[in-house]
């Protein structure tokens, strides 16, 4: 969406195609705190406002779902389930799709104690206990940081597969690791408690499901666009991926997942997709 405002701005005609709803991931944190000039706002309404803002400045949204590219010319086309797009300049912003782990209470839970991102809802449990369940980096990273704010704090995995500096700093660190499972999550209006596999109940407030996910980047690796060893893909500073007029922004490219880094990722691949199109 931001990619969106900042080429109409600069004269540009912009469509954005999306298949779900405004804003993706942004609209799954039930608050959010860090974003510059709102103390607290709802993601949904936050995605709201981004749409009705890019609306108004002329972008165009077209509900469907891109199904194959074709970057490798001047000329772009983009083929959607019904019909197709030809344009000067792709800005591929496809996102991660969130890991879940699909127990009992985890839909239900989302953002009332449920949650897929530490850094963005880390701050809500202060002072509370926390299970964090998954064995990879970005799990004991989330579990290290979260140890600093909650009063408790459980890393729930059958194996930690992190990397040897993290295991260390794990071990130092005041969280409790369990070599379990996670079969479900309860609670009244928030989340209460969280069963084990193995039986067992934690007393907890919050569960943050940790696992990078997958991003959603298969189309961009067919038509030619360069990924990483993890699928995200490849883009030097100025958010250009290795074909011309071919730009990424956003939790595809594998950086920091948060709404701030997006929006600018998107308005420097905005801005550079200008460039291109004055000037191929």
């Amino acid at each position: 969406m931001t990619a969106g405002i900042y080429c109409v701005r600069r004269g540009l005609k912009a469509a954005v195609v999306e298949r779900q709803a405004l804003g993706g991931k942004m609209n799954m944190a039930s608050e959010v705190e860090n974003w510059p000039g709102d103390r607290l706002v709802r993601g949904v309404e936050l995605a709201e406002r981004m749409g009705g803002h890019a609306k108004s400045l002329g972008v165009e949204f077209i509900f469907n779902e891109a199904v194959g590219l074709d970057v490798k010319g001047g000329e772009k086309r983009v083929y959607l389930r019904d019909g197709e797009l030809t344009c000067s300049a792709v800005i591929l912003a496809t996102g991660v799709q969130v890991a879940k782990l699909k127990v009992k209470g985890e839909e239900e839970y989302v953002g009332r104690g449920v949650s897929y991102c530490a850094t963005c809802d880390g701050p809500f449990f202060k002072g509370k206990a926390v299970a964090v369940v998954g064995g990879g980096n970005m799990a004991v990273e989330d579990a290290l940081y979260m140890a600093e704010l909650a009063s408790k704090t459980y890393l729930i995995a059958k194996e930690v597969k992190a990397e040897e500096a993290l295991k260390e700093k794990l071990k130092s660190s005041k969280v409790e690791v369990i070599s379990d499972s996670l079969a479900g999550v309860a609670g009244s209006e928030s989340v209460e408690s969280a069963a084990l596999s193995s039986g067992r109940k934690l007393r907890v407030d919050g569960v943050f499901i940790c696992d990078a996910g997958k991003p959603l980047t298969e189309l961009a690796g067919q038509s030619g666009v360069k990924l990483d060893a993890k699928g995200f893909i490849k883009v030097n500073r100025d958010m250009e991926t290795n074909v011309p007029g071919v730009y990424a922004a956003g939790d595809a490219t594998g950086g920091v997942p948060q709404i701030a880094v997006a929006a600018g990722e998107g308005a420097t691949a905005a801005l550079k997709a200008y460039g291109h199109v004055r000037n191929p």
